[in-house]
């Protein structure tokens, strides 16, 4: 159903079809309406999970202490100021409130109309509440959490059965510093008020507010480059000094690069980088200065190792090298955890084309897969080899999946990775 066009509909008839698309779903028959393919896969991971169709689970609370710490520590208290002046007022005169969740589905903050507030606790929608898909199925929160873009859901598309009188509208706010999720900000509701135009409001406003960040980290790489030009000019050799996240503030004795990929754990010391071989690590005020050890040699290649894809939960993909003293940890990107993912389960390799029409169902599109690519081997050295792309021979491949196919990297819209899930193409 396509949700631009019900403010054309009665919106009663439109819940009530949903009611039955959904109804039909749960018992194993195939609808007269299919659900949108964003709804249908929230639903078959809320059904793996086993989340009651009728109640939702409505885990403990955060106390108020840990609610408090939560947010103190969240990124997206920064940017909560933004988040009110753009959405709050509009909540409110819409008879809807704005909800922002952490990275882990916990509601942080709650404003908006008072009477809306007062339903909401009456589902267990509070501060502090489990929001995910693994409590309450498919929602304006816990789904854009997992698929990691925007989503409006109207009516019966949640899967609990007591949220069909709300219309919810969620997208994600990311860190522009190292792409991890922040959480998601959200327009929930009664049906009554739900307006189309909702979703590209949220998610414009998200934008809004991850720009804010980027200003912020742009003064913070501009600080540190001031503390560190000082220091490299007295040094010689190779070194570069980065921030916390591995941007680059300042260079000497080697090419500039944007960012560097950092370990998940960096301390002072000795350490191994795949892009830079071995290197000693100081601290910075704001980052790190890392100084290499062998100037003008060639980083060293990787000797037989083993790598370990984990791509077992919804979010939050690790690669791990495991080579005696050179183990390292790195947290991939969406997109870096589909194209080793596709690797690893071609061991013999693939083109760029044959990667092209993987992820994009396009196998011209070899401009952006090259691009990537070139961005995972700044990390990977020479483990993974071109020509066509591929892991080293020498370097032994474990993937960790999920529990089940559905589960797998489900904000991943690739074609070949659908097809792994399980999911026909329209």
């Amino acid at each position: 159903m396509d949700l631009a066009r019900i403010s054309a509909m009665d919106l009663a008839h439109a819940a009530r079809l949903l009611r039955g698309v959904r109804d039909a779903m749960l018992a194993g028959q195939r609808p007269r309406v299919m659900p949108r393919p964003v709804i249908s896969e929230s639903w078959g991971r809320a059904l793996t999970g086993g989340v009651d169709p009728d109640h939702g689970s409505r885990s403990r609370l955060l106390g108020e202490e840990e609610l408090e710490e939560r947010r103190r520590a969240s990124p997206l208290l920064e940017i909560l100021p933004v988040l009110r002046e753009a959405l709050v007022s509009v909540a409110d005169a819409a008879e809807h409130i704005m909800v922002v969740c952490d990275a882990e589905g916990r509601v942080l903050w709650r404003e908006g109309s008072a009477a809306v507030l007062r339903k909401a606790d009456s589902l267990g929608f509070a501060l502090g509440a489990d929001w995910t898909e693994r409590a309450v199925g498919t929602n304006g929160l816990g789904t854009p959490l997992v698929v990691r873009r925007p989503v409006q859901v109207f009516s019966a598309e949640h899967f609990v059965r007591t949220h069909h009188p709300w219309t919810c509208a969620g997208a994600p706010v990311t860190d522009p510093r190292d792409g991890r999720l922040l959480g998601v900000v959200d327009v929930s509701g009664p049906l009554r008020t739900m307006h189309p135009a909702t979703l590209s409001l949220v998610d414009s406003v998200a934008k809004l507010a991850e720009a804010r960040l980027r200003e912020r980290h742009v003064t913070a790489l501009e600080r540190l480059r001031a503390v560190a030009a000082p220091i490299l000019a007295r040094l010689e050799g190779r070194a570069l000094a980065v921030d916390v996240h591995g941007w680059t503030a300042a260079v000497t004795g080697m090419p500039p690069q944007d960012r560097l990929a950092l370990p998940k754990s960096l301390a002072p010391g000795r350490t191994w980088l795949p892009s830079l071989g071995s290197c000693r690590v100081e601290p910075l005020p704001g980052g790190w200065l890392l100084r290499l050890e062998k100037p003008g040699e060639r980083p060293e290649p990787l000797p037989a190792a083993r790598l370990v894809l984990d791509v077992s939960e919804p979010r939050g993909w690790t690669l791990a090298m495991l080579g005696g003293a050179r183990d390292w940890t790195h947290e991939l990107s969406p997109r870096h955890a589909e194209l080793l993912y596709l690797l690893a389960t071609h061991r013999r390799g693939r083109s760029a084309s044959g990667l092209a029409e993987d992820m994009f169902g396009d196998p011209g599109r070899t401009v952006t897969v090259r691009a990537e690519l070139s961005r995972v081997r700044r990390y990977l050295g020479g483990v993974l080899a071109h020509r066509p792309y591929r892991f080293h021979e020498d370097v032994e491949v474990e993937v960790v999946l999920p529990d089940s196919p559905a589960r797998l990297l489900p904000h991943s819209v690739a074609p070949a990775i659908r097809a792994a899930r399980g999911v026909a193409e329209p």
